[in-house]
């Protein structure tokens, strides 16, 4: 045992004494996050340019349009609404005025509207309980704030999708309605999202008022991300490290999964640090190739984490057959096999239909109808992910693991 502890205490030393050496790979890592805002975004200046328009009038203390934008992820719209307001901000700055704010809020960790409110009041300067008062009262009181400082206020709400699917729209009404009560001031918002249909699901009344003008970002292609990663790379990492084909082979890969500028981020990135473990002094294509792989692990298992147990086996009986079935019923004679093999009671065929859809809709698996001409219409399904990749994420379930790791030792995998 103390010959384990004492190994165990090398080990660790190696890597403190890795970590705290200057790095031969990178110059600055921060600058492949997909939170930092860098000086340029390339191929996006005529979405600045517009953003920064619509967006103008609160420079005077005036009331800015309400902004809808739509567009995939990692296409853009969080980093040049930041871009126009870090200069806005910058502007203020220079010339001493204070007649207007913005409140940037990320819906997905503020996710109450109790928290939209706490944080809109926070950025503006008004002191407020984390709990203890209604939402009323709340909004009543960074209206009355906003008023008394006759201040411009532009809100911009990113991922407001997922506000309102969790708890409905009532806070946007009440925003986009606010000006109506205000004397002084003003309030703008700027609602950013990924799902193109999120307007159907809003009253009315808030659509009108929200979708005053509307935004669409496109998916940025191969070359576009290629110039966006060299972009960061020279200033991400040092000179001569990265090999040929690198940034190429990263924006090919991102391009083919919808153009998500993040995603190229990420694999440049990772690939850098897996270089870095490995004691290269320079990144290869095989270290991309690394991080693609463990990237779609993480995400994998991720995914998995938030499914329910029966949707996790309808993924393994995918899996477990090269990630395709012909039907439904095909799946569902796949899925009933293994629960036979587990003892449990299998869900009705549909049930499985109706979890395959959801499947579909999450983007795990894509359900594609096709017409078997005198025999009817089908619905193939196929994994949207790697089969090996989702085995393996699926090895790690506490419940599903066991019986994967079982098959395949007695398939020879």
């Amino acid at each position: 045992m103390l010959l384990g502890l004492e190994a165990l205490e090398d080990v660790v030393e190696e890597v403190i004494k890795r970590a705290i050496k200057e790095s031969r790979i990178f110059k600055n890592r921060e600058v492949l996050s997909s939170d930092y805002i860098p000086s340029k975004l390339p191929h996006r200046e005529e979405y600045i340019k517009r953003v920064a328009e619509l967006l103008s009038p609160i420079l005077r203390g005036e009331k800015s349009n309400n902004i809808l934008i739509y567009g995939l992820t990692g296409t853009g719209k969080t980093a040049v609404v930041k871009y126009v307001i870090r200069r806005f901000e910058e502007y203020r700055e220079r010339v001493g005025s204070n007649n207007f704010r913005f409140s940037y809020i990320n819906c997905r960790n503020e996710d109450t509207n109790y928290r939209v409110l706490f944080k809109l009041g926070a950025d503006l300067g008004v002191r407020l309980p984390f709990t203890g008062l209604s939402v009323a009262e709340l909004h009543s009181r960074v209206k009355e704030f906003i008023e008394a400082n006759g201040l411009a206020v532009a809100i911009v709400l990113d991922e407001v999708d997922f506000l309102v699917k969790k708890v409905g729209d009532d806070l946007l009404y009440r925003l986009t309605r606010v000006n109506a009560e205000l004397t002084r001031g003003s309030v703008s918002i700027v609602g950013i999202t990924n799902d193109v249909k999120f307007v159907e699901s809003l009253d009315p009344r808030v659509r009108s008022s929200l979708g005053e003008v509307e935004i669409v970002f496109p998916p940025y292609d191969a070359v576009q991300l290629a110039d966006i990663l060299r972009e960061r790379a020279s200033i991400a990492f040092r000179e001569g490290v990265l090999g040929e084909g690198v940034i190429e082979y990263c924006a090919s890969i991102a391009a083919r999964e919808h153009g998500d500028a993040r995603r190229a981020l990420d694999l440049l990135r990772l690939a850098g640090e897996i270089a870095e473990r490995d004691g290269s002094s320079r990144v290869e294509v095989e270290h991309v190739r690394k991080a693609r792989e463990e990237l779609e692990m993480n995400a994998s298992v991720e995914l998995v984490k938030t499914l329910p147990y029966h949707g996790k086996l309808l993924l393994l009986a995918l899996a477990l057959e090269g990630g395709y079935a012909e039907s439904t019923g095909t799946l569902y004679m796949r899925y009933r096999k293994i629960c036979e093999s587990l003892g449990i009671e299998p869900l009705t065929q549909r049930r499985v239909s109706d979890i395959v859809n959801e499947l579909d809709m999450m983007g795990v698996v894509t359900a594609r109808v096709v017409s078997r001409g005198r025999y009817g219409k089908t619905k193939e399904i196929a994994l949207a992910v790697d089969p090996d990749t989702l085995l393996k994420a699926l090895s790690s379930d506490s419940r599903v693991g066991e019986y994967v790791r079982v098959l395949k030792d007695s398939r020879g995998r």
